[in-house]
């Protein structure tokens, strides 16, 4: 049950990274979860969060604009 939540939690933070690079009604976004989710769950979360971490660092985002996608890469690393 516990890695059903954390399945829920990985979902639910990786849509809302998305939404930093793309709006919520693009499909963008949609395609950016839809890469990322399945090397996540393959085990791959620790080359997925820095690559995450990189992209909202090229455009370079405010801490409060990149604040989901550094949420997100440290819940991917615990």
């Amino acid at each position: 049950m516990d890695s059903d939540r954390d399945m829920i939690h990985v979902i639910e933070y990786l849509w809302k990274a998305g939404f930093v690079f793309d709006s919520q009604t693009s499909t963008e976004a949609e395609g950016w979860v839809s890469k990322g989710l399945p090397l996540i769950l393959e085990g791959k979360s620790s080359s997925v969060a820095p690559g995450m971490r990189r992209s909202a660092t090229l455009p370079k985002l405010t801490p409060q604009e990149r604040k989901p996608v550094d949420t997100c890469a440290r819940y991917l690393l615990r």
